[in-house]
């Protein structure tokens, strides 16, 4: 008999000018068409989607497939999708990709949604990233 595993949780709510995504469990090419419903979801009601990984045990590149697929969305928009809370030893797939560079990651989600009331500031602007494996479990925190 294989090993169980728990299913994908995800959940939405208004924060602010913000809908967070919390999502908790695997984020693979099983669960992504779940998460890509939801951050659909999301889009329809905001231009600012803040996608809380801090209870994500697993992610693979399908996920990161639709996380930038929504990304480059609400960026052509005008909008952003930030992410919370991604733990590197858990979401290391953002790191070996270089999306860690380029997405706004923050440490938590009240740092996200904070940043949802700001003006975007041009990607140059990002802090810089450490080196894989360096990072605090939250991983680097940027700005927008």
């Amino acid at each position: 008999m294989g090993a169980y595993v728990e299913p994908l949780q995800l959940s939405s709510q208004p924060v602010g000018e913000a809908v967070v995504v919390a999502a908790a469990g695997d984020l693979d090419i099983v669960t992504s068409p779940r998460l890509d419903s939801s951050l659909a979801d999301a889009l329809r009601t905001t231009s600012c989607v803040v996608l809380d990984l801090s209870a994500v045990d697993f992610m693979d590149t399908s996920s990161l497939a639709v996380i930038v697929g929504y990304w480059k969305k609400l960026t052509t928009r005008g909008g952003t999708l930030a992410l919370a809370g991604a733990r590197y030893q858990y979401t290391r797939t953002l790191w070996i990709t270089g999306l860690a560079d380029r997405l706004p990651m923050f440490d938590t989600v009240d740092e996200a949604v904070a940043a949802c009331s700001r003006e975007p500031a041009p990607a140059a602007a990002s802090a810089e990233a450490g080196q894989p494996g360096t990072e605090q479990p939250g991983g680097p925190s940027r700005s927008l």
